[in-house]
């Protein structure tokens, strides 16, 4: 479908890539991996056509069409959100008669990406970068191209959000082309590894975690093979300036010399930052219990974002927030900050020192240090004699270290207030997506430390695989209130029996039930719910209480009743977006079956409701 042949690029006369070819097939799912900086965007926009190529050429099939996301995007203002994405149908000049059928394909994609219907006929100017990320890439997806390229999509998506996309590829007629520093994502979403590495490439018709298998077997044979070819150029140089002035041997110094100068000389990357093992300064002891939350509640104008919301947080515990954007994580974290005011009772324990890492933290970066000057300046002890080891592990090895703040990427710049951040002396660190411009290998490289860190770590990530095994809590923010689940990050998924987390976008009966029971508990832990059902046997002679208890039971009965014909119809709903999912599928039939569930589990719930009450 497409082919790269001999392909290079260079800029300022450093090259990118150097004579690279590989091909992409229909239907492929590919992971393009490799450290910042070694071209995997360039590589994307070489595709799209942004960028010409300095030797090579890309080859592609007569009509086929791309899709592509780049990290930085330029956003059109003056429409709705539907407006926006109900562009790409009058742009596809399609017939009339199928606009019902791309308005239920919007609606599924939209709203799997995270957005509320509420949302649809909000302008688009009023979403922040990250929703406007989505609001593309929803575009995108509906235009169905053969090869869909996505940078980084997964840098402002929430993890019910990224396990729809996870779905939506795997289902995809679309050949994809995927940079990602997401390893679950990468796993779940690609069945093909390139990896880009001193301009070059290496292709494993494998999955990212086996990739990671291969590469390191191939290092090691790399660094043999470099190691043995150095060891013979000393060699053939010691020889050379023995005998250079040795009449009787300048024969076989002149062929050395030769031989040396057709060498191919071998180039390894020698720097294996997985397996760097970083110890930062032990955190001073806190009190037992760094964070004491109780009632808390937070409303911005009409709109609550929380309330009810109680819990703590013990010395040495690490713990996730994690839901849907919008639902009060990055919020609650401002609150604990005492950036934001609220009601009720918010407790920071005795002796906590806060090191906090925002979204912008790099903003506050100066811009005239160096980036060694940077972390020197914050570094205490003997890990000042590991500065450069530690810059090295976070992709500012050599002269990198000598550059200015200013001249970084806000990418660069977020790592490198990562670093400072982790070397300031501090027992609650508090963690608003942290990873977001990390590679793997440095990902690798800060859940170590976080793991050996003792002190009490609050971390707000959508990265399942950053999260695994770093976590003992979670903290699951939704419908107004903050749900505790003991266990990581994985123990939390299986507990909601989540293998698709847009579950958690359908409210059913049992967690409507227990959401109301909760926000209705009183303050001496009895149910007023309870308490307004029941009838108080103190004011009915028994045949009233009699008759109460029967149309209780009616009632009861009526309610599982109801509750197995909600199962029931979303079992329905489930299977149909499971044949949505194929474009073969998308029949105007299957779509007005689908409509047609939908508004009769719309009609159940609020049955179901209505007998709760």
């Amino acid at each position: 479908m497409l082919s790269i042949e001999h392909l290079s690029i260079e800029f300022a006369s450093r090259p990118i890539l150097d004579d690279i070819s590989f091909l992409i097939n229909r239907r492929e799912r590919i992971a393009l991996v490799g450290k910042n900086g070694v071209g995997k965007s360039t590589l994307l926009r070489l595709i799209a056509g942004e960028y010409e190529p300095t030797a090579g050429r890309i080859s592609k099939e007569s009509g086929m069409t791309i899709g592509y996301l780049p990290q930085v995007m330029l956003h059109q203002d003056g429409l709705t959100l539907r407006e926006d994405v109900m562009s790409v149908f009058r742009q596809q000049s399609a017939p009339i008669s199928s606009e019902a059928s791309f308005i239920a394909e919007m609606d599924r994609t939209i709203i799997g990406l995270g957005f509320e219907r509420r949302d649809f006929d909000r302008p688009v100017s009023e979403f922040s970068g990250g929703w406007r990320m989505r609001i593309e890439l929803a575009k995108i997806l509906l235009q169905h191209p053969d090869l869909l390229m996505l940078d980084e999509p997964t840098n402002h998506l929430d993890i019910e959000s990224i396990q729809w996309l996870e779905d939506f590829l795997k289902s995809s007629p679309s050949a994809v082309l995927l940079v990602s520093h997401d390893r679950a994502f990468l796993d779940h979403a690609t069945t093909r590894t390139i990896e880009i590495t001193l301009g070059r490439i290496y292709d494993y018709n494998v999955p990212y975690s086996q990739f990671v298998a291969l590469r390191q077997e191939r290092h090691e044979q790399q660094v043999r093979a470099y190691l043995n070819q150095q060891k013979m150029i000393l060699e053939t140089e010691a020889f050379i300036e023995r005998f250079r002035y040795k009449a009787t041997k300048a024969v076989q110094v002149q062929s050395r010399i030769k031989q040396l100068d057709k060498l191919e000389r071998l180039e390894v990357d020698m720097e294996d930052t997985a397996k760097l093992n970083l110890r930062f300064p032990p955190a001073p002891r806190s009190g037992d219990y760094p964070l004491i939350v109780e009632d808390l509640r937070k409303d911005f104008g009409e709109h609550n974002v929380f309330h009810d919301v109680t819990f703590t947080i013990a010395r040495g515990e690490k713990v996730a927030f994690v839901g849907k954007n919008g639902e009060g994580k990055t919020t609650m974290v401002k609150c604990i900050m005492g950036q934001l005011d609220y009601l009720g009772t918010l407790k920071i324990g005795h002796n906590v020192k806060i090191g906090y890492f925002a979204q912008n933290q790099a903003a506050l970066l100066d811009e005239n240090l160096t980036v060694f000057e940077t972390i020197d300046y914050v570094a205490m002890g003997d890990i000042r004699t590991k500065i450069r080891d530690i810059l090295g592990a976070f992709m500012f090895g050599g002269e990198e270290s000598e550059k200015k703040v200013k001249v970084l990427s806000g990418g660069e710049r977020s790592r490198l207030a990562m670093i400072r951040l982790l070397l300031e002396p501090c027992n609650l660190l508090i963690l608003d997506e942290p990873t977001n411009h990390l590679d793997i290998p440095s990902k690798d490289v800060l859940k170590a430390a976080l793991k050996d860190f003792n002190g009490t770590v609050i971390c707000v990530s959508h990265d399942r695989d950053f999260l695994d095994g770093l976590v003992d809590k979670v903290y699951e923010f939704g419908g107004g209130r903050v749900k505790e689940h003991l266990g990581g990050i994985y123990d939390f998924l299986q507990k909601k029996k989540l293998s698709d987390l847009g579950e958690l976008n359908r409210k059913t009966p049992s967690s409507i039930d227990s959401i109301t029971t909760v926000e209705r508990r009183s303050n001496d832990g009895q149910s007023r719910r309870q308490a307004d059902v029941e009838p108080s046997s103190a004011k009915l002679d028994y045949a009233a209480q009699k008759a109460a208890a029967a149309e209780r039971r009616k009632k009861e009965k009526q309610i599982a009743k109801t509750e197995e014909e909600i199962a029931a119809l979303e079992a329905q709903q489930a299977e149909i977006e499971q044949l949505l999912a194929s474009p073969d599928n998308q029949t105007q039939e299957l779509f007005q079956r689908y409509e047609s569930v939908k508004h009769q589990i719309e009609q159940k719930l609020y049955e179901w409701e209505i007998l709760s009450e």
